[in-house]
């Protein structure tokens, strides 16, 4: 692939769904957008963009939701201010989204950046989440701690982290060679097969979008650096709080960015209706590399959870998807 500058219209894909800017929290994200009904947000993770939610904006409409998937401060066709990529701001804009959009509350579907997105929102604005949905993401207070317990597994897992901590270096590698380290970095994390070679273009050429490289790693920088500042100190704090709202957890056995035996044993952290599901064969991209099952399976959590039931209650694990 040539090393030629993307533009951010070049993530405005065509499919059953609308695309549209939101102004919220002081800056303005794009959103694409299909169906009627209670409102379902889908958060995208590193190094995605909105489009990873393609399956998911074409079937969850069916079953009589408005779901709506944003492109995240930093990426996609969203702005790329030169702050902001902190938890707090990042969870404020995910609020704000949502009456941005004219609800008052929402489900919230986050994978990786966007589940910990998912995690924080549901505590620190609590009012705005109806119920969470988090897919490759155990809760953070949990990775912090897997990192230190389990340095051979989580911690190594995570060792990325540590090299995009460097200046600059690690912008030069993202978007080196047409973005060639975003593949790298699909395989390693994704399951069989995953991705698939569209999905690598597609993910390649959003990451060579100006400004996008940058502000995709001020999430990660800020997630370590602040450890040793108040503002770390003070979401650590804050995720203390349990979560309220049915939640619920998806998560591929061959994940190798987040260990299922670091996802396992997040509901701790949760004082409502939780279920786990844990998918055989899958990687850290359940939603795209069986989008079918995960679909289904999200269709029937929501349908308990608008139902009043708030799922089962209790921990279930997929045996084999």
């Amino acid at each position: 692939m040539e090393d030629a500058i993307s533009e951010p219209a070049a993530v405005l894909v065509d499919g059953p769904w609308r695309h549209r800017d939101v102004s919220t929290n002081g800056t303005r994200l794009h959103v694409a957008e299909a169906g009627e009904g209670p409102l379902v947000l889908l958060l995208h993770g590193f190094p995605q963009f909105w489009w990873t939610w393609r399956s998911q904006l074409r079937d969850l409409p069916a079953a009589g939701y408005r779901v709506v998937a944003a492109d995240l401060r930093g990426y996609g066709a969203s702005d790329k201010p030169p702050r902001g990529y902190d938890a707090f701001t990042l969870a404020d804009d995910v609020a704000g989204l949502v009456r941005a959009l004219g609800e008052r509350n929402a489900v919230i579907v986050g994978h990786d950046w966007g589940g910990l997105l998912g995690w924080t929102t549901a505590v620190r604005r609590p009012r705005v989440v109806r119920g969470l949905a988090v897919i490759g993401m155990p809760h953070p207070l949990r990775v912090r701690r897997r990192i230190v317990a389990d340095v051979r597994g989580q911690g190594l897992a995570s060792r990325y982290l540590a090299a995009f901590q460097l200046p600059w270096v690690p912008e030069r590698r993202l978007v080196a060679e047409g973005a060639a380290y975003v593949a790298e970095l699909l395989r390693g994390w994704g399951g069989p097969g995953y991705p698939t070679p569209e999905a690598e273009a597609r993910y390649r050429g959003a990451m060579r979008i100006p400004g996008v490289a940058h502000s995709s790693l001020e999430y990660h920088r800020w997630v370590v650096r602040s450890q040793l500042r108040p503002d770390g100190a003070r979401f650590v704090e804050l995720l203390r709080t349990p979560v309220r709202v049915p939640t619920l957890q998806l998560h591929g056995s061959l994940d190798r960015c987040f260990l299922p035996s670091t996802a396992a044993g997040s509901e701790r952290h949760v004082a409502a209706p939780y279920t786990w599901r844990l998918y055989d064969g899958l990687g850290h991209f359940p939603h795209e590399e069986d989008p079918d099952t995960i679909t289904r399976d999200l269709v029937a959590w929501l349908a308990e959870t608008h139902s009043g039931n708030g799922g089962n209650g209790g921990v279930s694990r997929s045996p084999e998807c």
